[in-house]
C-alpha cells in the first residue's frame, strides 16, 4: 500500500513542476524584472496548480519585508472613514500587501502613538493614517516613527505626505450649482469645528458667495448626524419666505435630516428649497426627492495613498513629498431640478 504524506507544497516542488530553480521561482514571487516572460507565466501556472502559498515569516527572514501595512483610523461608522477604510485594504491587497488595522475613539499624540508602536512591533513597513481632524493631523506632525507614513482626509495644509479629495472644491461645485440655477445666495449646514473636510467645504462654500458679491448668511453647524440635520432643519424652515431658497448640506445624512424637517414643515424640494449633499453615499439617489450630491471617488483615495507610501517605502519618492489632492465630481438629481 502507498503512503501519501499531506503536505503543503514548497517552493522546490514549484520548481520541480515547472522545470526551474529554486531561485526562479523566488524571483518570481519578488516580482523581479530579470526573468523571462515564459519563464514567470510557467511558474505562475505551477504555482497556481499547486496552490501554494509562500509562507510569510520565511519570506520576512530573507528578505527583511513583511508586505504587511498599517492603517490607524476613527470614526469608521461614518461613511466616509468607513469608505476610506475598505478602498485602503482592497488596494493594499491588490499590490499583494495585507494590512493591520488599529481603530481609536480618538486621533490625539498619545493614543496614535501607542497605536504606531504596537504597528511597529508587528512589523509593519509603513503605515497610513485617517486624520481627518485638525488635533489628529497636529498630533501625527509631533510624532516620530520608523516607518513612513501617509495621512488621508487631513483637508488642504497639510504638511506631512498626504491624499486627500479637494473638498474646497467639492463645496465650490455644490454652491455654484445653486448659483447658477437662479438662487440669490446659498445657506450653508457645515460638519464638526474641528473637521478640517467640514472647514475646507466650507471655505469653499464662501468663496464662490464671495466671488458672486454675496455675502455668506451665517452657517449652521452640525455633527454628521442625521438627527443633527433634522434640527437644522426645523431651523431652516423658518427662514423660508425671507431669503431661503437654496441650502448646501455638508454631508447627506444631514441632509436626510433636513429634508425631513422641511417636510414635515410643509416645505417643497426643490420647488421651495433647492439642496445639494456630499458624500454621495449609496441610498442618497433613493432620497425623497433624490438628492444632488458631491461624489467622493474613496477608489482612487485607497490607490493613490497605498502608491505614495511604497512609494515612501521604496525611497521613489521624498519624506516631504507633496499632497495629493483628487478632484470630487456634482451628480445632479431631483433635489435640485424641479420637474
Amino acid at each position: 500500500m502507498n503512503h501519501v504524506q499531506l503536505r503543503p507544497p514548497t517552493m522546490a516542488d514549484v520548481a520541480r513542476l515547472a522545470g526551474v530553480s529554486h531561485q526562479t521561482v523566488s524571483r518570481v514571487l519578488g516580482d523581479h524584472p530579470n526573468v523571462r516572460d515564459e519563464t514567470r507565466a510557467k511558474v505562475l501556472r505551477a504555482i497556481e496548480e499547486m496552490g501554494y502559498r509562500r509562507n510569510s515569516s520565511a519570506r520576512a527572514l530573507a528578505t527583511r519585508r513583511t508586505r504587511t501595512l498599517g492603517v490607524v483610523a476613527s470614526n469608521t461608522t461614518l461613511y466616509g472613514p468607513a469608505s476610506t477604510l475598505f478602498a485602503l485594504e482592497e488596494a493594499a491587497r491588490a499590490k499583494g500587501y495585507t494590512v493591520s488595522t488599529v481603530s481609536l475613539r480618538k486621533l490625539a499624540v498619545e493614543t496614535l502613538s501607542e497605536a504606531l508602536d504596537h504597528l511597529s512591533e508587528g512589523g509593519v513597513e509603513g503605515v497610513i493614517a485617517l486624520a481627518p481632524q485638525r488635533s489628529a493631523v497636529e498630533a501625527l506632525a509631533e510624532l516620530r516613527h520608523p516607518f513612513p507614513v501617509v495621512a488621508v482626509g487631513t483637508g488642504s495644509g497639510a504638511e506631512i505626505p498626504s491624499v486627500n479629495v479637494d473638498q474646497r472644491l467639492g463645496g465650490r461645485l455644490a454652491t455654484s450649482h445653486l448659483l447658477a440655477a437662479g438662487h440669490r445666495t446659498v445657506w450653508h449646514l457645515a460638519g464638526p469645528e474641528d473637521w478640517q473636510e467640514a472647514a475646507d467645504r466650507a471655505a469653499g462654500w464662501r468663496a464662490t458667495l464671495e466671488a458672486a458679491g454675496v455675502e455668506p448668511p451665517l452657517p449652521l453647524r452640525g455633527d454628521w448626524s442625521p438627527l443633527s440635520g433634522y434640527r437644522a432643519g426645523q431651523e431652516l424652515a423658518g427662514w423660508v419666505g425671507r431669503g431661503l431658497t437654496a441650502v448646501f448640506v455638508a454631508n447627506d445624512q444631514m441632509a436626510l435630516g433636513v429634508l425631513r424637517a422641511l417636510r414635515e414643515a410643509g416645505v417643497r424640494t426643490p420647488q421651495d428649497v433647492a439642496m445639494v449633499g456630499f458624500d454621495d453615499i449609496p441610498e442618497s439617489e433613493f432620497f425623497a426627492p433624490p438628492l444632488t450630491t458631491v461624489r467622493q471617488d474613496f477608489a482612487t483615495v485607497g490607490k493613490r495613498s497605498i502608491a505614495l507610501l511604497l512609494d515612501l517605502i521604496e525611497g521613489r519618492a521624498p519624506s516631504g513629498a507633496p499632497g495629493v489632492a483628487i478632484e470630487p465630481q456634482l451628480v445632479v438629481r431631483a433635489s435640485t431640478a424641479p420637474d
